[in-house]
């Protein structure tokens, strides 16, 4: 017998995370009251999600979980440890060991928990650990709902992702044989409706659901889908030399998508994953979206106007303004970060942030930013000849040398998009946080969306310099704004 669970707040755990950064706004908007909840906070706030509690909860952190689940009737768990590297299977016995205890500490009603197909010829590790992810969840007093679902189709998908790099960059490839695997592809909408709706249906709960799309598809009739989308036809020749751990070596250098990520998935290709709907379609009679209406849907899902709220511009990972509206663009950004700490206020820190560039120029190895921008100018760009409207003021939009001011928080964070001539995108964001005892800190962090081969090459050609340039920039702020402090001081002493 079915009928609807009592109304209640629900909790995603992961809602940083791919699947979790579109559930909780259709969660919302079908009228939910959701609690978002990941390791970093700031990673949810940059989604500037509207009317949505965040917290941040790690799932290896019991007092985290008992904060997160307070009042919680329904959680969603969206975590894994693949991205982790070799031990992400303990950490991930870990995590479901601890959530399935404080959700029953909690008094939460239902767990819904997104895992992954098991194939019949035998899993590998990543998806072995996801079927073993479930069965801990179950050995708990809290029932459970598992949906597993093979390949999603939308923005941010790894194996999506790694086909849009694949089919853009590359006009001929050498494969493995995996592409010849069949697969039931499912739209990432189709996923959110079946999350949503599960829960609400007491006869659901324990219950084992395999999920997919309604055709059966190889990686390689994926891929030549996608390009007659695109306007691309790619050369595939499968050979049987390249194992799945070697593809994702080869892999690293033609995609954007994190290397662990990719390993993960390429090691679980090697065998048919396909769904039995049965059991999912008799109590949910959904009609399902073939991959080519899932793929149209992920890009016009990413041309999509922007939050209202999202004028704050804070980065995240695919959003089109860091990727200047391109496609082609990978949606995961290569990114190099380096902090330094000030023995001043925040007050004199952000003076130096939003002072850098044009006459006040870039503070540290200021001779390669002026080679930078003369190389720009032989390319055909602006170099640095724009400089500044103002020596100390910002406004959002305006243009710095070769930037253009794309996020602008006062005080707290600036973020400025390249304009530069790239093989892709580039970003430069700036932090400034206040800590105590009157002291500071800044955050550099660089983000590059390459565009194939020829981005990711530039990316690693330039990373020994920017080891050097952006921890340099960093301690180099510090100094004026220490400097500055001392200038105020004295003058008030």
């Amino acid at each position: 017998m079915t009928g609807e669970a009592d109304s209640g707040k629900l909790l995603v755990l992961g809602a940083s995370g791919y699947v979790g950064t579109h559930l909780v706004p259709f969660l919302t908007a079908r009228g939910h009251t959701v609690r978002a909840a990941a390791r970093r906070l700031d990673a949810l706030q940059a989604r500037a999600w509207p009317g949505v509690e965040l917290v941040a909860a790690d799932a290896l952190d019991p007092a985290s979980l008992d904060r997160a689940l307070q009042g919680v009737r329904v959680a969603y768990y969206l975590v894994h440890s693949m991205a982790a590297g070799a031990d992400f299977p303990q950490l991930d016995r870990d995590a479901a060991t601890g959530f399935a205890a404080a959700a029953a500490r909690a008094g939460v009603q239902r767990i819904v928990y997104l895992g992954g197909l098991l194939p019949s010829g035998g899993a590998s590790a990543h998806l072995a650990s996801r079927g073993e992810t479930g069965d801990i969840l179950r050995a708990g007093p809290v029932p459970v709902t598992e949906l597993r679902a093979g390949v999603i189709i939308g923005p941010g998908s790894a194996a999506f992702e790694v086909i849009r790099d694949l089919v853009f960059h590359l006009p001929a490839m050498v494969t493995p044989k995996w592409v010849t695997s069949r697969s039931q592809p499912i739209a990432l909408a189709d996923v959110l409706e079946y999350l949503e709706q599960l829960p609400r249906i007491q006869a659901a709960a324990g219950g084992i659901y395999d999920v997919g799309g309604p055709e059966v598809l190889t990686y390689k009739q994926l891929m030549q889908q996608f390009g007659a989308l695109v306007g691309r036809k790619p050369l595939i020749v499968p050979v049987p030399v390249l194992t799945p751990r070697l593809s994702s070596y080869w892999l690293n250098l033609v995609t954007a998508v994190p290397t662990n990520v990719a390993r993960a998935l390429i090691e679980g290709l090697e065998h048919d994953v396909l769904a039995d709907n049965a059991a999912i379609q008799a109590l949910i009679p959904l009609p399902l979206k073939t991959y080519r209406e899932a793929a149209r849907a992920a890009f016009e899902a990413e041309g999509a106007p922007p939050d209202a709220d999202a004028g704050r511009g804070r980065w995240t990972d695919g959003s089109m303004l860091y990727r200047q509206n391109r496609p082609d663009f990978a949606f995961y950004a290569k990114r190099m970060q380096a902090e330094a700490q000030a023995q001043c206020g925040a007050d004199a820190l952000w003076a130096e942030v939003q002072a850098i560039g044009g006459a006040n120029g870039y503070y540290y190895l200021d001779a390669l930013w002026q080679v930078r921008g003369q190389l720009d100018r032989v390319l055909g760009g602006s170099g640095l000849t724009r400089g500044r409207r103002h020596p100390q003021e910002l406004a959002l939009g305006e243009a710095i040398d070769f930037w253009r001011v794309v996020a602008l928080e006062p005080g707290h964070r600036l973020t400025l998009l390249a304009e530069m001539k790239l093989p892709g995108s580039a970003a430069l964001g700036f932090e400034v946080l206040a800590q105590e005892g009157g002291r500071s800190k800044v955050v550099v962090t660089a983000y590059f969306h390459p565009a194939g081969v020829r981005g990711l090459l530039y990316w690693h050609a330039l990373t020994p310099a920017h080891a050097v340039i952006f921890p340099g920039l960093a301690q180099a702020i510090v100094r004026r704004a220490e400097a500055r402090a001392r200038t105020v001081a004295d003058a008030k002493a």
